[in-house]
């Protein structure tokens, strides 16, 4: 298989096939953001023979003899039929739609057994197709995008550099609903800044209330020296939230929310890991957030962040 740098997924993408189309980000401005600061060059996009050539590969993992003869030598079960692709990289959604559909025609061909294609994507890769190529994108399988919208607070959209408004993110994922595309978002929880938090998780709960995301998942900010944000600091242009603050924001966003979605922590960034469904178990779940919010010490939360060496 042909991968470039660490390769990232959202954590229930384990069970899909890790398909590389796409390397680094086209927007890599992000003030916070280091996940693609190992790769030599901003972005890049895989040949459509390497591509090919990973299809081949994969389509003997769940009918090569060697590999089930080694599963029942080794007491494992049989491996499954892959049925679904996620797509790597920062956000391929921002191929064209020729190349997405190309992507697709080259999976049905080898690997029959997927039935729907996934990936990250940014509102920007959205507004580049029109109505027509989104609803066609959807007929070949691509469902099931992960959009990192971290906030739908604008100043802090503006200050972080996303390249794009609150506003944006409605009216393109409106766009994604009427093709069809269902989604899921990132929250970034602390991007609004100290004192603020509360402000950040009302404004994103007015936008994720006008939509339908199946899944909004909560990532704890995680700040590291080789950011943009980490400069920014250090110029005293902006302040973290504490850790209890964090918790407290997350309780305001969860508290807001009057949309059916799955809500979640499941990334490396959170101390604590949940799930739940909303709205049946929004009373259990923010009464988990008060446990954490009037039981665990700073500190402990504290030497969590600065001991998390990697997302």
């Amino acid at each position: 298989m042909h991968y470039t740098g660490t390769i990232w997924r959202p954590p229930y993408e384990a069970s899909s096939l890790l398909l590389e189309v796409t390397a680094g980000c086209t927007h890599h401005k992000c003030k916070f953001c280091t996940l693609y600061n190992d790769l030599p060059f901003k972005f890049r996009i895989s040949p459509l023979e390497d591509v090919e050539s990973d299809l081949q590969e994969a389509q003997l993992w769940s009918t090569d003899p060697i590999a089930m003869l080694t599963a029942r030598l080794q007491g494992l079960p049989k491996p499954e039929r892959i049925q679904r692709a996620f797509l790597t990289g920062a956000n391929p959604f921002v191929l064209k739609c020729e190349r997405l559909m190309a992507i697709a025609d080259l999976i049905r061909q080898y690997v029959p057994s997927i039935k729907t294609i996934g990936c990250f994507a940014r509102i920007t890769d959205v507004t580049l197709k029109s109505d027509e190529e989104l609803a066609s994108l959807h007929r070949a399988g691509y469902d099931g995008l992960t959009i990192g919208i971290e906030t739908g607070d604008d100043e802090a959209l503006k200050f972080m550099n996303k390249g794009y408004a609150a506003a944006d993110i409605v009216k393109q994922c409106q766009r994604l609903d009427r093709a069809g595309i269902h989604y899921s978002f990132f929250y970034l929880v602390s991007i609004s800044g100290a004192g603020r938090g509360e402000i950040g998780a009302k404004a994103t709960a007015d936008v994720c209330n006008q939509l339908h995301p199946t899944l909004i998942g909560v990532n704890m900010l995680t700040i590291y020296p080789d950011s943009e944000l980490y400069q920014e600091i250090q110029r005293g242009n902006w302040k973290e939230e504490s850790e209890i603050e964090k918790y407290k924001e997350i309780r305001t966003l969860l508290e807001s929310l009057e949309i059916p979605t799955q809500f979640a922590a499941l990334g490396a960034s959170n101390a604590f890991q949940f799930q739940g469904t909303l709205p049946e178990d929004k009373e259990a779940l923010a009464a988990a957030l008060d446990k954490i919010i009037e039981t665990v010490k700073e500190d402990d939360l504290r030497e969590y962040r600065v001991n998390l060496r990697h997302l």
